[in-house]
């Protein structure tokens, strides 16, 4: 008689996902340092290093699914991901709608069609799966309630635009990957309309409607304990973004980063421990 796995079909076989999970934290943790340095010491492939961490941070976030979940349903989530947020970039590059108007700047790298940055799909994937890695950290005391599934969706949604209010400053005011234009409503917050924020939210929700059932494993499986790397590259993000703030003199940004970032780990580790 065939002895039981615990482990679904198309998944990462454990001693590869322990090699690839722990190889791939390894060069962002060495791209990420870099970073770092670069933003007190100017380095001459500062684009390939960019390039270089959103490239890392996708592969890395797909690899930690990838323990989890067959690789089919990775790709079919990170698909539809890619495509509304690519989409809706590239709609509000045209049209200011639905974030404001903006411009790309130079700095964003190579742009499909000459609209679209090819890192944008990618930074989508990144802080939307992440995020509702972290909404499951926080809500893991909740797990069994019949309203987990929505309250993790909206929550990741959440959690989107508190990771977007820390990227607008350090994304136009020190990296200048893209600009915002001035528009008759003076209310911003470092140049970026408000609007932006309720709308990466929002996407992020309509995103996650369409992922989620592709996201949930429908094999049983061994009781496990939290899966921390979606909280790690979430707060790295944030550190960077707060470092780079700092270098550049831009301590409001700062502060509000410190504030997301120490209140967000604070919920999530007490929902890890629970």
């Amino acid at each position: 008689m065939a002895k039981p796995t615990s482990q679904p079909p198309g998944v990462l076989p454990k001693k590869g996902a322990i090699f690839c999970h722990w190889f791939c934290v390894f060069l962002l943790a060495i791209a990420a340092s870099w970073e770092v340095v670069s933003f007190f010491w100017p380095l001459g492939f500062q684009g390939a290093l960019d390039s270089a961490l959103i490239s890392l941070a996708t592969i890395g976030t797909l690899v930690a699914l990838w323990r989890q979940l067959p690789l089919q349903n990775i790709v079919t989530a990170t698909l539809a991901i890619a495509v509304i947020g690519g989409g809706l970039s590239a709609l509000g590059a045209r049209t200011a709608l639905p974030f404001g108007p903006f411009v790309y700047g130079a700095t964003m790298g190579l742009q499909m069609f000459k609209t679209l940055p090819w890192a944008m799909p990618l930074v989508w994937i990144v802080v939307v799966l992440n995020s509702r890695g972290v909404a499951r950290m926080i809500l893991r005391p909740w797990r069994k309630n019949k309203k987990y599934g929505f309250r993790a969706i909206a929550l990741a949604g959440i959690l989107v635009l508190l990771f977007d209010l820390a990227l607008e400053p350090f994304a136009t005011l020190v990296k200048h990957y893209w600009h915002w234009v001035p528009t008759a409503i003076p209310v911003t917050w470092e140049g970026a309309a408000l609007v932006n924020f309720l709308s990466w939210g929002f996407i992020a929700v309509l995103m996650l409607l369409f992922a989620t059932p592709v996201l949930i494993s429908k094999k049983p499986r061994t009781k496990s304990g939290p899966d921390y790397h979606p909280l790690c590259l979430w707060l790295g993000g944030i550190i960077i973004f707060a470092t780079g703030c700092a270098a550049h003199g831009f301590w409001l940004p700062v502060m509000v980063d410190a504030v997301i970032g120490i209140v967000t780990a604070i919920f999530a580790i007490r929902g890890a421990m629970w």
